[in-house]
């Protein structure tokens, strides 16, 4: 499993690289988008790295007879989705 610190760095590289080259052109507009992008995108992997850690304690926890990480994974899943069943 990736570090979370290897994780939230590559995103920062990506971002970076691309607000250098707006920057370069003197690209407001795109600047501001990119910013903006990986503040959000920031938070949602944050959250998902969350659940990640939160469901790898679960499985830990989990007794014998317990649904795997997997089937947890897939529940919460099919709960996120926002078309119905």
């Amino acid at each position: 499993m990736r570090a979370k610190s290897r994780i939230i760095g590559s995103l920062e590289t990506v971002y970076t690289e691309a607000y250098e080259k707006a920057a370069g052109t003197d690209d407001r507009s795109r600047m501001e988008a990119l910013d903006f992008g990986f503040q959000r995108d920031q938070i949602m992997l944050e959250v998902m790295l969350d659940l990640r850690d939160a469901l790898a304690t679960l499985q830990e926890e989990a007794a014998p007879d317990e649904p795997s990480l997997l089937d947890r994974a897939k529940a919460i899943r099919d709960l996120a989705r926002l078309r119905p069943r």
